[in-house]
């Protein structure tokens, strides 16, 4: 069952024009003013959020002053460099295409991976192709246990639960992508005199669907405080690509295709939103339900995960903890 767009809406509704210009004048002040830098650096990968930053950073601080990264490597689907380079074309903002293929094949990135993947599929080979999921936790009550989902050429596709130490390394191997992509966007910035713009939305943000020094590193967040309806709001009034507005959402992270439900949220995104959005506003389990088109248990079981996730993004989120005041 999902929420009814109409409701949800309706509860999420900003006025984006007000709202475009109030983050345009924080990241002129962040970037200017307070860092003292010439202008922002940020990875597009042709989803809405990275493209909706790199429009507000524009409208900020000029196109001239914005420049975008497309950073492809051996998993990333084609979509992501095309829609990339038509946002960077429709921006007029400068750009670099880096692929990272390489620096990962170094860092042993795929290697790893596909060790832990070779303990529970011992015929798994480089011809293959996988991703990890989670059961829809809507559609049944049941323990968030990841499974890997594996694709052989003849199209044989096999399923199974993973122990947690092979999941740790997949995920660990996979983490090598998100980090070489933001140590580049430091080089470009150093480079530049520039600051680095993060992409994540309120969803990401607090529940922490980032890594850690990876996507989850910058220097400015634009987009943090915006639940990922009020991202499709902005990308619509910022005339965003079309092709992107309508990019399902993804982690184009795995060589099999993956939608950021299935591997982290375990809902649709626009449940998760609503939910995300009712538990910070303090909505009972039971008001929702009515008002989102889910039953009170639906409700209850995502205010759960939100629980869980947010306790979990503490880590994520946290700077280095000194054993001392230093000051």
């Amino acid at each position: 069952m999902h929420p009814s767009p109409a409701v949800c809406t309706d509860l999420l509704k900003i006025d984006a024009a007000a709202e475009t210009e109030r983050i345009v004048e924080a990241v002129q002040e962040t970037v200017f003013a307070r860092f003292k830098r010439k202008g922002v650096v940020l990875g597009v990968s042709g989803g809405v959020d990275s493209s909706v930053v790199a429009a507000l950073c524009a409208r900020a601080l000029g196109k001239e002053r914005v420049f975008a990264l497309i950073m492809p490597e051996a998993d990333s689907s084609s979509d992501s460099a095309i829609l990339g380079q038509e946002l960077v074309e429709k921006l007029g903002i400068r750009s670099a295409t880096e692929t990272i293929t390489g620096i990962l094949e170094s860092a042993g990135c795929y290697r790893r991976r596909d060790e832990a993947i070779r303990e529970v599929f011992p015929d798994y080979n480089s011809e293959c192709r996988a991703k990890i999921v989670l059961p829809n936790l809507l559609e049944q009550d049941r323990l968030p246990v990841f499974s890997i989902v594996a694709q052989w050429p003849d199209g044989t596709a096999k399923k199974a639960r993973l122990k947690i130490e092979h999941y740790l390394q997949i995920v660990s191997a996979t983490n090598f992508k998100q980090r070489v992509r933001k140590m580049l966007e430091y080089y470009y910035a150093d480079r530049l005199n520039f600051a680095v713009a993060g992409t994540p939305n309120r969803l990401e943000h607090d529940l922490g669907f980032f890594v850690k020094n990876g996507d989850g590193s910058a220097d400015l967040e634009p987009i943090a405080h915006l639940y990922k309806s009020q991202v499709y709001q902005l990308a619509a009034y910022l005339d965003i690509p079309m092709g992107i507005q309508l990019r399902p959402s993804t982690t184009d992270t795995y060589s099999l295709a993956q939608s950021q439900e299935e591997f982290y949220f375990s809902m649709p995104l626009a449940t998760m939103d609503i939910c995300l959005f009712g538990k910070d506003h303090g909505i009972p389990p039971s008001d929702l339900a009515t008002r989102a088109g889910l039953s009170p248990e639906q409700v209850k079981r995502a205010y759960a995960s939100i629980d869980s996730k947010k306790k979990a993004s503490e880590y994520l989120l946290s700077p280095p903890v000194l054993m001392a005041p230093v000051s």
